[in-house]
């Protein structure tokens, strides 16, 4: 009997080291895997048109480093922003969801819902640390005061959702547009040509300022106390670099959102890039300088990557928040109208992707590909499981990338007040007042949007009519709250 016992006990001590050894392995292999994912970047400028950068062909603006980083990478001819104004396109970023299911239609309205799932809380509980850095717009930052837009008033409690409630870990952000020189203050007294909407040179030592009444914030009701004085874009990097910093020495893989307010109104440039455009008029001079004092900051968060070896097994995602405000230098090349229109040039933006390790660079795509797009294609990525069945909009597109001949078969919707579209891989169903009449283009034919085609294509205009109500049911579902 005692032998038997003896017997049993070395057996289960055996499968007991067996077993032991087995999770050994298997968080081994977790831990290299987490190791070995990539960095992610993803930078989103503001108002910059798709003709606002070099490797756009834009000979005037000067981006040689956005041209430099782009050949590395893929650039995307046909990217779209998620709606025609900044705030529902940021929510699609985090949420790879059409901003209309979660009730921010427009820019300064709602907020980013707890009960929505973001790419920074799918990937942090993968072991990635995460950073905000920016502009937020979704939500207000403070409930205590009034801050840009809507913070500090009773009736904007319910729209308080800060960064760290969605994911990050840590955020430097502003709750809406900033100067984009000396973010907190505006001059006293303009000088010709300057305002408070459009913007202004710098304010020199000795001129008179006041404050532009907002703030970085970086906790719960907790702003900044540091001098924040100099280019915007510029105070935004010099906090991504130490964040980039730590998660290296920490030995884990990071994801940043980097949304710059530049080129946002009121452009305010210094005049060390104002000099760069001599001859042109000072309103050119602001809003060209501006974009070329952010190209100055991508170029230096690249050369930190480079510093710390880990430009191959970091992913840089860089694009708009939508087409070129109106009255501004700013342009959509080819493409027509710009911010607030549901044309090519409201929502075509500057993109690429750049991954050295991993994707071949000085390449162009032309398939269709949009903000939402972002997150199912990074978690697709990393091998992370959507946690339920809620309706996403965006598409994993690394497949397209690796094979541009790829046709997008997953039409997009886009609404933005009384403007609604639907775009197929080849064509386009819009509308400017809420589908009483039609306009339908062939986009690989005719990117301009000059030859309407509505009554030469009925069949197809009604077709994709249904599928753009279709879309529209799903929405108004998500709408009421029903994917919670």
């Amino acid at each position: 009997m005692k032998k038997i016992k003896n017997k049993m006990m070395n057996t289960i001590q055996n499968l007991t080291k067996q077993v032991l050894l087995l999770l050994f392995v298997v968080v081994s292999m977790h831990t290299l895997k987490a190791q070995e994912r990539p960095n992610i970047i993803m930078i989103m400028t503001d108002d910059q048109g798709w003709f606002d950068a070099g490797f756009n062909g834009n000979k005037t603006i000067k981006t040689p480093n956005l041209d430099n980083l782009a050949s590395k990478g893929v650039i995307f001819d046909r990217f779209y922003s998620a709606s025609a104004v900044c705030s529902p396109t940021r929510a699609s970023v985090m949420t790879g969801r059409n901003a209309l299911r979660i009730e921010i239609p427009v820019a300064n309205s709602g907020h980013l819902k707890k009960e929505e799932i973001t790419i920074a809380e799918l990937v942090k509980k993968e072991g990635y640390a995460t950073g905000h850095f920016g502009k937020w717009h979704l939500g207000t930052l403070t409930k205590n005061e009034l801050d840009a837009n809507r913070g500090g008033k009773a009736k904007h409690f319910k729209h308080f959702s800060i960064p760290t409630m969605h994911g990050y870990d840590e955020f430097f952000s502003t709750e809406s547009k900033v100067p984009t020189y000396d973010p907190l203050i505006k001059p006293t007294e303009f000088k010709e040509g300057e305002s408070l909407i459009y913007g202004w040179s710098a304010v020199k030592k000795g001129e008179k300022s006041e404050s532009y009444k907002t703030s970085y914030w970086v906790g719960d009701e907790q702003k900044t106390k540091q001098n924040l004085s100099g280019d915007d874009t510029k105070l935004i990097v010099d906090k991504v670099i130490p964040f980039i910093h730590k998660s290296v020495a920490n030995k884990k893989p990071f994801f940043t959102t980097v949304w710059t307010h530049t080129p946002h109104l009121p452009v305010v440039t210094s005049d060390y890039y104002k000099a760069k455009y001599a001859g042109f008029t000072n309103k050119e001079k602001l809003y060209y300088g501006c974009i070329t004092a952010l190209d100055d900051q991508v170029g230096a968060l690249w050369s930190e990557l480079e510093k710390l070896g880990i430009t191959d097994n970091t992913m840089i995602w860089f694009c708009s928040d939508n087409g070129p405000e109106e009255e501004t230098p700013g342009s959509s090349g080819e493409f027509r109208a710009r911010k607030r229109s549901l044309y090519e040039g409201g929502l075509r933006t500057p993109a690429f992707v750049v991954w050295e390790g991993k994707l071949k660079g000085n390449k162009r795509v032309d398939f269709p590909a949009s903000t939402s797009d972002y997150l199912p294609t990074i978690i697709n990525l990393l091998d992370i499981e959507y946690p339920d069945n809620r309706p996403l909009d965006g598409i994993d597109i690394m497949p397209f990338i690796k094979k541009p001949k790829k046709q997008r078969k997953k039409p997009m919707g886009f609404a933005y007040k009384k403007r609604i579209s639907w775009v197929t891989n080849q064509y386009k169903l819009v509308s400017e007042d809420l589908g009483v009449t039609y306009e339908l283009y062939d986009l690989l034919n005719d990117r301009s949007e000059k030859n309407n085609l509505i009554k030469s294509m009925p069949e197809l205009a009604a077709k994709m009519e249904k599928e753009l109500a279709a879309w529209f049911v799903s929405v108004n579902n998500s709408k009421k709250g029903n994917d919670y």
